[in-house]
């Protein structure tokens, strides 16, 4: 039995994935696609300027280069990302955002912008509580 679910966004029943993982949805293929924690990091690199494996390493330095070369190569496979090998020695290799590729920007834009109030929504609840726990503190209550 295919199990289906629809999000309240979705009109028809085309729009939908299953628990199988058979995925018509369009937010949840968007998310295959630059979800995660690089993919969106290394796209807004790329979008910029074209860089080599070395400079995208340098410049995002928490990422282990086993997973750096994880996501080029799977941001390559959706036709986001170009990589282009110089025949040289050494070997030099250079990686570009797509035309389609920069398709995704606006999207990464709106996730920045969401994001950031979020954070600053996030920042004032926790000021907030502080207060009321340095409040409390103040006159020796128990929490």
């Amino acid at each position: 039995m295919i199990v289906t679910y629809q999000c309240d966004m979705m009109q028809s029943e085309e729009n939908c994935c299953n628990i199988h993982n058979h995925c018509n949805c369009p937010i949840e293929a968007t998310l295959n696609v630059i979800g995660g924690k690089w993919k969106p990091m290394i796209l807004c690199l790329l979008a910029g300027e074209t860089l080599r494996y070395n400079k995208i390493q340098q410049l995002i330095p928490e990422i282990s280069p086993k997973m750096l070369t994880k996501q080029l190569r799977e941001l390559e496979d959706d036709g986001l990302v170009l990589r282009k090998m110089y025949p040289q020695i050494p070997p030099k290799v250079e990686y570009s955002i797509t035309d389609f590729g920069r398709t995704v920007i606006p999207v990464l834009k709106t996730l920045l912008e969401w994001g950031s109030q979020y954070l600053d929504k996030k920042c004032i609840v926790t000021m907030e509580t502080e207060k009321k726990v340095n409040k409390w503190n103040l006159y020796g209550n128990d929490i």
